[in-house]
């Protein structure tokens, strides 16, 4: 991937995105930088870090007069056909914590298609990038089989039955806190499939990259219920998205996911209150 041919808009978010980070982790405690804030467009606390980051990501865009859509700041229409989807901060509790596992995440939508995607991983500059009609650098495990997958889950929150029916058919599970990053590694084959096991904690934020990323190294992103994810300007919609290296390998995480998700919610004590509404 060359500098030149990321869309200038996603190049420049990325950039101050990496820029601001850095710079607040040094200034910052991780009690400082998790602390909230305020509120963010879909309802949940937005921590300090979360904050300096997207206000840089924001000035960054301004000269370039696309939409925004952001996980803080909702959708800002400046009145064009393309819109940047972007999380600012994709693993805010890692990233406060010191532990790198963070990353900035993007996309490129047109209209009501996503054309292009972009995740960087904060610690490492390590980036996935792809756009749509063009070949991809990447190419997921091509696995079509849960039994003996090596999978990545968002932890279990007010019912963890989804999370054990996948986990007692992989071979192995991780538990990251990135999904941008755990998506990306999907791509690149490192991780046969990510998700979240019905919890519908994903918003188009977390996951608008994964759709052109992992689309075009031959795997799918799907919700729960197998529906395609698509472009939606509505911040507070949720999913529970299924990110896997082939349709194969998501119809059957589908599959398992599915008495699960017909069922009534267990109890809410499996979570404490501090849990409820955070981010990951």
């Amino acid at each position: 991937m060359t500098g030149a041919r990321v869309h200038p808009a996603l190049a420049a978010a990325a950039a101050a995105a990496q820029e601001s980070w850095a710079a607040a982790i040094r200034r910052h405690d991780r009690h400082a930088l998790i602390e909230a804030v305020a509120a963010g467009a879909d309802g949940t606390p937005t921590s300090l870090l979360d904050a300096i980051v997207e206000e840089a990501i924001l000035r960054s865009l301004e000269p370039h007069r696309v939409n925004v859509l952001s996980e803080e700041a909702g959708f800002i229409d400046n009145g064009s056909p393309t819109t940047i989807v972007i999380d600012p901060v994709d693993g805010t509790g890692n990233a406060a914590a010191g532990v790198p596992f963070s990353a900035f995440t993007g996309a490129v939508a047109i209209e009501d298609r996503f054309v292009e995607g972009l995740t960087e991983w904060l610690d490492t500059g390590r980036r996935w990038w792809g756009r749509v009609d063009e070949p991809s650098p990447f190419r997921t495990s091509g696995r079509t089989r849960l039994d003996g997958a090596m999978i990545s889950m968002i932890r279990p929150k007010n019912d963890p039955r989804g999370f054990l029916a996948v986990a007692g058919r992989a071979d192995r599970v991780r538990t990251l806190g990135s999904s941008s990053i755990e998506a990306a590694l999907v791509a690149s084959g490192a991780f046969d499939a990510s998700l979240d096991a019905g919890s519908r904690t994903h918003r188009i934020v977390d996951i608008a990259a994964a759709v052109v990323l992992v689309g075009g190294a031959g795997g799918v992103v799907v919700d729960g219920d197998g529906r395609a994810v698509e472009f939606t300007t509505d911040i507070e919609r949720r999913w529970s998205g299924v990110i896997a290296a082939t349709a194969e390998l998501a119809a059957e995480i589908v599959e398992v996911l599915a008495p699960v998700t017909a069922a009534p919610p267990m109890s809410q004590e499996l979570t404490s209150p501090a849990d409820r509404g955070s981010r990951r």
